[in-house]
């Protein structure tokens, strides 16, 4: 997106955030600029903010992390805002810290950059901003500027007005409710929804939108030994897979590769093109193989 170089350029924050339905409407999505959801415990899933070029004051709730998001936030050789972790999240992060990512743990070093609101009970309470995330990475000796060896995307202009289809809609389902898009031609952008309610963000009273929304999915199992008595999901993240992407009113059908944890995850068209992507706001959704995505959108 058009920005200053500075900003452009500073180190990316990559923030875990709460999708329990006491946790809604969460704040910071605006400010973001790609969105990741995916399944994690009991049912629930989580989300996974990554900010650059956009501030935001107020970011939350905060929540634990999950190794397939260490993963996704290594991708960006981000700063990781998370309160703590499973058991083998907190055994990796460790692992990867000063190298993949930098570590801005709510439970640990990074406790600076949080607080919690009394509107809302723990754990769904923990708040933080990225001014206080970006002043707590310098203050634990993470880079200011973005490392040189981050992956890029490729990225094309939009589509012109009179090739875009007229509607459009797209449903990804969650335990606690299916993320909803509707696309509007005017904008050539995808108006987002929770469970059938327009999702606003708390921040600026605005609908949140997506510029390109991709669908990931992805081989789900649990984990029941590592922890006993927790049930802890797990994604195969790392290899290849199937995927849908969504962007100027059409769908293409395609996979997904990521080759290690810290490379980035590519999509291809069925051509084995890489895929390119409209300038703005990316929603990565993260699903089940077998789940049923449906939508109503002409092939690209």
């Amino acid at each position: 997106m058009p920005t200053e170089t500075a900003l452009a350029n500073r180190l990316p924050l990559a923030v875990m955030i709460d999708d329990n339905v006491i946790a809604r409407p969460q704040s910071g999505f605006n400010a973001a600029s790609i969105v990741y959801q995916a399944p994690a415990d009991g049912g629930e899933d989580r989300y996974m903010l990554v900010f650059q070029e956009l501030d935001g004051p107020d970011i939350g709730p905060v929540r634990s992390g999950r190794p397939y998001f260490v993963n996704w936030a290594a991708e960006y050789r981000a700063g990781f805002a998370h309160y703590g972790g499973d058991l083998k999240m907190q055994q990796y992060v460790p692992t990867i810290d000063g190298r993949l990512l930098y570590d801005i743990n709510a439970l640990g070093t990074g406790a600076r950059a949080y607080h919690r609101i009394s509107s809302r009970v723990r754990p769904h309470n923990g708040y933080t901003s990225t001014e206080a995330l970006w002043t707590t990475a310098a203050r634990l000796r993470a880079p200011a500027a973005m490392v040189a060896e981050v992956g890029l995307r490729p990225f094309k202009e939009d589509a012109h007005a009179e090739d875009r289809p007229r509607t459009g809609s797209i449903s990804v389902p969650y335990g606690r409710g299916a993320a909803g898009y509707t696309y509007s031609a005017a904008t050539n952008s995808y108006h987002r929804s929770i469970a059938g309610t327009a999702q606003i963000d708390p921040v600026d009273g605005q609908r949140v939108i997506a510029r390109n929304v991709v669908v990931l999915f992805m081989k789900l199992s649990v984990d029941t030994k590592t922890e006993p008595g927790h049930s802890r999901p797990v994604l195969a993240h790392i290899g290849q897979g199937t995927a849908l992407v969504f962007r100027d009113g059409t769908v293409i059908s395609g996979t997904w590769t990521k080759d290690d944890a810290g490379d980035l995850t590519r999509f291809y068209d069925a051509a084995g093109n890489e895929i390119a992507l409209n300038r703005g706001r990316i929603f990565i959704q993260v699903v089940a193989t077998g789940t049923n995505v449906t939508y109503d959108a002409a092939a690209d």
